[in-house]
């Protein structure tokens, strides 16, 4: 394992592209911290901010200390793990397309954007735009699981496209904004107008029934068939929900019917 310890904390941005277990692979310790980084508006050697040890070889990195002014972890990862020991700054698995993300602690805005598939688990809370799309992009996440223990902000899912998003806390305003398809799960409570725009996709809240638009309507009472395997598949993944859920009875809602109104929201009764 490549073990990557923060040893002079960055005043500003530093944004870590490139620094990837498959791109590093083969490299010694001393190589990789000379490896380019952007620092603010320059770009510096790896080692000027972190004490590089181990080795890559099996391509699992070790990200250690505070650093969520540390930013783009495992963005564009295609295979392999990383851990992060702490914070982590904004985009954290950007466009990723395989391997694993784990993050001890928070991370700040746009986690997993766009991503393509893989996973990544964040044991504490995370900001806006999880699996989001960015502003002027037609589609957000379109692959992959992102699993948050703690809450997570505003336009979680927005414009999601495949793949699964499972938030254990609370989401912001405008979770699955413009959502095509997909499916995100909110174990707390919700904010305004969930599911916005929506054209496809499944959004499901385990304990609060956040208000919807008045472009929702009320489809039927029912038990979801998918709804064991969805919650099998994650708790074998460590990710607790209520003992009940899997044969719960729950409330379904249509809409957008501005946009189709083939989205569903479900509620659990």
């Amino acid at each position: 394992m490549l073990t990557l310890e923060l040893h002079a904390p960055p005043q500003v941005p530093l944004e870590v592209d490139g620094i990837l277990p498959e791109h590093v692979r083969q490299l010694s310790a001393k190589e990789i911290a000379k490896l380019p980084v952007q620092y603010g508006n320059r770009q510096v050697e790896l080692g000027e901010f972190f004490q590089v040890s181990g080795n890559a070889a099996d391509e699992q990195f070790e990200w250690r200390g505070d650093l969520s002014g540390v930013h783009r972890i495992g963005g564009k990862m295609t295979r392999g793990k990383v851990f992060v020991r702490g914070n982590a700054g904004r985009h954290v698995g950007i466009e990723m397309r395989g391997g694993e993300i784990v993050v001890e602690g928070d991370a700040s805005d746009f986690l997993g954007c766009e991503m393509h598939g893989g996973s990544i688990r964040v044991q504490g809370s995370a900001g806006d735009l999880v699996g989001g799309a960015y502003r002027g992009s037609l589609r957000g996440m379109t692959g992959g699981t992102i699993l948050i223990d703690g809450d997570a902000g505003n336009e979680v899912a927005h414009s999601q496209r495949r793949g699964l998003i499972a938030i254990g806390g609370n989401v912001g305003d405008y979770a699955a904004v413009n959502m095509l398809a997909g499916t995100l799960i909110v174990g707390g409570d919700g904010g305004r107008r969930p599911g916005a725009g929506m054209r496809r996709g499944t959004i499901l809240f385990l304990r609060s029934r956040p208000e919807l638009l008045p472009t929702f309507r009320f489809g039927c009472r029912y038990q979801p068939t998918w709804l064991p395997l969805v919650t099998r598949d994650l708790l074998k993944r460590g990710f607790r929900f209520p003992e009940r859920i899997g044969s719960s009875v729950c409330d379904l809602y249509h809409g957008d019917l501005l946009h189709g109104g083939r989205g569903e929201v479900v509620f659990l009764s």
